[in-house]
């Protein structure tokens, strides 16, 4: 009862800043709201004058952006995670959306030093000959300070904001709490799976907050990206940090988004577009691992042409099962194979069973077909997205979490392209990345691959399943009924002629693993 009460108080505090901003219940669904909530607007009109003049002429979106921003940083977040959900907020919204700032005010640089030097445990002027006064970025989580080492090296600095962590705590509490309760009362909001959501949310968020965590998601990506070529990462400085305190190297370098800087450099944007975009899927489709915040802020060009990603704190991973059901649905766009895809969809199980494969097709072939071929600037990623949704709930679709973030960095990605080279066929460029991904991961020695990895999880079962069976066995003899002791023994021999088949079965792909290995 007492959590109810507290989430409920907590809620009602942002209800009534939503209010304050017209984004509760906006004017522009008045004659859409149930008499309760129409009730409940006139009562809250005394508020939003005050403010009348200030939101006068923004859209719902914008007003509901605004509202958001002023709330505080777990709101922030929740905005930009709704900005990839037009399905929930609509499109316009989510455009709004998409362009909310998570940028707040600096706290005191003594505070940034004092998180210095506890975390580090040492004192600054063992650490650092200088540190800039003002930090470079101020953010809803953590600031930047730019610095020089003892040594001599220019790194960047940035520290957790204080106090975020049980203020993050509190705010997801109460979001989990309405999503259950959501869910429960609401059942069409069962297919957007809210509860989902704000975990997913609670977990990128907390990852956010451990820099230990970004500092290893930044060196895993620069692994990655050193076997590709154009594409890089900063590198860490281990020894200055922690939890809370981050350093790597300084980036210098032009903004990806200063294309007139970047033209008068003689770099050529078509190229880095190109580059940029391939990365990104090679990271997604080919690792399962990407940077999932690819916005023109976090991208720069380096004097030698290379582009340099910084800020590894929102990270996205998918499975190979995932990364294999994406790279088939690419492809099948890519050839206008909207079969295949729909196909694809139902083997996942993401088409529900019952559904027409045909059917849903033809509802993929009415995406696919206007934006095959066509330009990046001719083609609204936002409105594509709002298609799919709808055909997601047509067909009874559930969302799926897992692909959220990759949808929403698609479509950052995307833009950032489109800003480089306004002409850029998103299909051709993306076609050798999935068509390399598919080959390899068609090939007989993945198959193999994957049969080993199948085989040797039942054999780790399989004890497991042996010892219910000696279980079930003990419970049927207490019960009063037994076995004639030749069948008990022809039940134990079966047993482990299974086992040995079983072995032997996981000896010989092993083996065959190894001979492909060797004679390649």
């Amino acid at each position: 009862m007492f959590r109810a009460l507290r989430h409920a108080l907590r809620l009602f505090r942002v209800a009534r800043r939503l209010a304050v901003h017209d984004a509760l219940f906006p004017a522009e669904l008045t004659e859409e709201l149930p008499l309760l909530a129409r009730l409940g607007r006139r009562a809250m009109a005394i508020q939003l004058r005050p403010r009348r003049a200030a939101l006068e002429g923004k859209s719902q979106g914008e007003r509901l952006a605004l509202a958001l921003g002023s709330l505080g940083p777990t709101y922030i977040k929740l905005g930009q995670s709704l900005a990839a959900r037009p399905d929930l907020v609509g499109e316009p919204v989510a455009r709004a959306l998409a362009q909310l700032q998570d940028r707040v005010p600096p706290f005191p640089a003594a505070e940034a030093r004092r998180i210095i030097e506890h975390e580090l445990m040492h004192p600054m002027d063992e650490l650092f000959l200088s540190i800039d006064e003002e930090p470079v970025a101020a953010a809803s989580i953590a600031q930047v300070h730019f610095a020089v080492t003892r040594e001599g090296r220019q790194v960047a600095v940035k520290v957790l904001r204080p106090g975020i962590e049980p203020a993050f705590r509190r705010d997801l509490d109460a979001l989990a709490w309405a999503a259950e309760l959501g869910e429960k009362w609401l059942p069409p909001l069962k297919r957007l799976r809210p509860r989902e959501v704000v975990r997913t949310l609670a977990e990128v968020s907390f990852l956010e907050m451990d820099l230990r965590l970004e500092a290893a998601a930044a060196s895993e990506i620069a692994l990655n990206l050193d076997k590709q070529g154009g594409v890089t990462a900063p590198t860490v400085d281990w020894s200055r940090t922690a939890r809370r305190v981050l350093t790597v190297d300084r980036v210098q370098g032009t903004p990806i988004g200063d294309r007139a800087k970047l033209i008068a450099d003689g770099r050529d944007p078509r190229l880095l577009a190109s580059r940029l975009m391939q990365s990104f899927l090679d990271q997604a489709l080919g690792r399962g691992f990407f940077h999932a915040d690819l916005h023109q802020g976090n991208l720069f060009v380096a004097d030698d042409g290379t582009i340099v990603v910084i800020d590894f704190g929102i990270m996205g991973r998918l499975s190979r099962p995932m990364r294999r059901f994406m790279a088939e649905t690419l492809i099948g766009f890519i050839t206008a194979d909207y079969l295949r895809v729909a196909r694809v969809h139902a083997e996942a199980g993401i088409l529900p069973p019952g559904k027409s494969v045909e059917l849903f097709a033809q509802a993929l072939r009415s995406i696919g077909e206007p934006i095959l071929g066509r330009p990046t600037r001719e083609i609204s990623i936002a409105r594509l997205l709002q298609q799919l949704f709808m055909i997601t709930e047509t067909f009874a679709m559930e969302t799926q979490p897992d692909l959220l973030l990759l949808q929403k960095t698609m479509v950052v990605v995307e833009g950032v392209c489109g800003g480089l080279d306004p002409d850029m066929n998103i299909w051709e460029v993306s076609r050798p990345v999935v068509e390399k991904w598919l080959v390899s991961t068609f090939s007989p020695e993945h198959r193999l691959l994957d049969a080993a990895e199948g085989a040797a999880g039942m054999a780790r079962r399989l004890p497991g399943i042996i010892e219910k069976f000696e279980r079930f066995g003990a419970q049927i003899t207490e019960n009063g009924l037994r076995l004639h002791p030749e069948t008990a023994r022809a039940i134990a021999e079966g047993q482990a002629k299974t086992q040995r088949r079983l072995w032997w079965a996981v000896i010989a792909l092993a083996v065959a693993v190894v001979v492909l290995a060797v004679s390649r």
